[in-house]
Order: C-alpha cells, then sequence, then structure tokens
C-alpha cells in the first residue's frame, strides 16, 4: 500500500480500492475522539492552516474541528478578501502557498478556480488537501459520503445508486471517479445543462463508472440502495462569492425527494445522503424519515478529516 505520509489529497482519480478502506479504518479508530467530545494529543505538535478561497460551512469546520480533535493547532481564513490573496493585489497561488507552508504543517485549500489545489502542491513542501476547487472536486467531501454509506450499508460494492443534481458539481465528480472503483450501479437525473461535459464522461466510463440516465427520479427510485442529490438550483462556483437573486428559481419535481415519494416509491432500507447546503430539491420532511442520512455525514466528516490528517501527517501509518 502507498504511504498516505506527506501526500497531497487532491482528487479520488487515482485512489486505490484498498485506500478507502484504510481511510475509513483509521476513522474508525479514532472515533472516540468525536463520540465522547475530547481532544486528544495526537497531533499536539502540528498545525493546519486553512486557506478558503470560497465560503464554507461543513467543510472547512470540520476540518478545523478535526484538527482540534487530535490536539493540533489551526491557522489560516475563511474570507480571502481579508487578506493580500484576495485584495489589490490578488498574489497567485505559487506566492501564497509560498508563505503558508512556513505557518504550519498541512494546507487545506477550497479555491474557486478548478486545479488551484494542484496548483499549490506543485509549490508547497507540506501536503495539501484540497477542499473543493471550483467545478472540479471535492474528495474529502466524498470520502465521507462513502464511510457513511459503508457504516450504514456494511458494503459499496452491489448497490444501486441514484445521481440526482447537477452533475457538473465537484462531489459528482469525485463520486463518478469513486464508483469507478467498486461494482454498482447507477442512474443519473440532470439538466441538459447541468450534464457531465463530454470529455469528462468519457473519462470516467472508460475508467469503469457504469451508468444510465433517466429524466424522472419517480422512474427508478424504487430500486435505490442510495439516492445522492445536489441541488440544480446553483451559484457559479468559479466564483468566489454569489449571492443569492430573487428570481434564483424552484427545483422541477423530476428532481425533488420527498417524504410522500419515498414512502410511496422508495425501498425501506433506502438512504438519502446530500452534501448540503439545500435548496428545495430536499424537503425537510425527509429530515425525520428513516431514509435521512446527512445529518449522520456531518458527524461522520469530522471523523474522516481526522484520518486523513492522521494519515498525511505520519501520526498513524
Amino acid at each position: 500500500m502507498r504511504s498516505f505520509v506527506g501526500r497531497d489529497i487532491l482528487s479520488l482519480k487515482d485512489f486505490e480500492r484498498h485506500e478507502f478502506f484504510r481511510c475509513f479504518e483509521v476513522a474508525e479508530m479514532l472515533e472516540p475522539y468525536a463520540r465522547d467530545r475530547r481532544n486528544g494529543d495526537l497531533l499536539k505538535e502540528k498545525t493546519l492552516v486553512t486557506a478558503f478561497y470560497q465560503p464554507s460551512t461543513r467543510t472547512r469546520l470540520a476540518t478545523e474541528a478535526a484538527m482540534h480533535r487530535l490536539g493540533g493547532h489551526v491557522t489560516g481564513f475563511a474570507d480571502a478578501k481579508m487578506t493580500r490573496a484576495g485584495d489589490f493585489y490578488q498574489e497567485g497561488i505559487k506566492d501564497t502557498v509560498k508563505m503558508l507552508e512556513y505557518y504550519g504543517d498541512v494546507i487545506a485549500m477550497r479555491h474557486f478556480q478548478q486545479g488551484a489545489p494542484a496548483e499549490a502542491a506543485k509549490h508547497a513542501s507540506v501536503p495539501i488537501i484540497n477542499c473543493g476547487d471550483g467545478w472540479g472536486e471535492h474528495p474529502t467531501q466524498v470520502l465521507t459520503d462513502l464511510f457513511t454509506i459503508w457504516r450504514e450499508r456494511g458494503r459499496l460494492d452491489g448497490l444501486t445508486w441514484i445521481l440526482i443534481g447537477d452533475m457538473r458539481m465537484r462531489t459528482m465528480h469525485s463520486m463518478s471517479y469513486a464508483l469507478s472503483k467498486f461494482d454498482h450501479k447507477a442512474y443519473v437525473i440532470s439538466p441538459d445543462e447541468m450534464y457531465f461535459l463530454p470529455e469528462f464522461e468519457k473519462e470516467v466510463v472508460d475508467m469503469g463508472f457504469r451508468f444510465e440516465r433517466k429524466e424522472h427520479i419517480e422512474q427508478v427510485i424504487g430500486e435505490a440502495d442510495v439516492i445522492y442529490m445536489e441541488p440544480v438550483v446553483q451559484p457559479d462556483y468559479t466564483k468566489a462569492r454569489e449571492e443569492a437573486r430573487e428570481d434564483k428559481g424552484t427545483t422541477p419535481s423530476n428532481y425533488q425527494v420527498t417524504k410522500k415519494l419515498l414512502f410511496e416509491k422508495a425501498k425501506p432500507d433506502a438512504i438519502v445522503l446530500h452534501s448540503l447546503p439545500r435548496q428545495d430539491e430536499l424537503l425537510p420532511d425527509v429530515d425525520t424519515t428513516r431514509h435521512q442520512r446527512y445529518w449522520v455525514e456531518a458527524y461522520n466528516g469530522v471523523l474522516m478529516r481526522m484520518s486523513l490528517l492522521a494519515l498525511v501527517l505520519g501520526a498513524v501509518e
């Protein structure tokens, strides 16, 4: 097995099957810190630098909480506009990262430019963790998703998936790469204007991602073990920030999951995951059903980030 020590976590494209399960194993090993709400000392001599050029709730705070739970230290920024990297000077990735590498032992980066974390990794002497890059990838979120499913269903192979929403999303890209490593059946439900780019579709199909495209969730929800959602009412992820407009629109019913639909047509043990935040594609009446697992993901997100930090910083091998 390749060592994780000092390794950048940029994409799931090159993750091998056994590496997913190693991340899961370490997450479960470290779970007592999060479960018992206590901080240890595993990373007491290490510092995490967070460089977030886009808004984040779950990813940034889960990553910072993970570092605190393992006894490490955290510094960084959550708004690039408050730094020289985002003001008048618009400092480039190389120059910023060459400074940040001296302030900590690992850098967690979210950026509105696709490929920015990979560019940072070329210049940094410390590991870079991609926490979402424009329309690119979001490996830590999808590792959290897969960990949640593995714990809930006991396996990743042999499941039927629905991927519904905006296929341009970085989570959908990382999930497509990941599913190519497992035995799966998948349905994709997305508006034409939000469908995979042709070059990406060819790439993941060539890698082994197998799916059928459908128009309406009602056509296939009865087969699904996992319903994996993203909105179709979206901001522009190539921007640092985009404010909501009054005319931002609503979600058509064919991309919407409701309690009524789940109770009438879904398998009793089907689970719904959503990286959040949501619009009206996932109604609040699903929150209290047996199908909901997106709140479980919030907890598992801390476990997975603990796992990745411990692995790349060499606290576990």
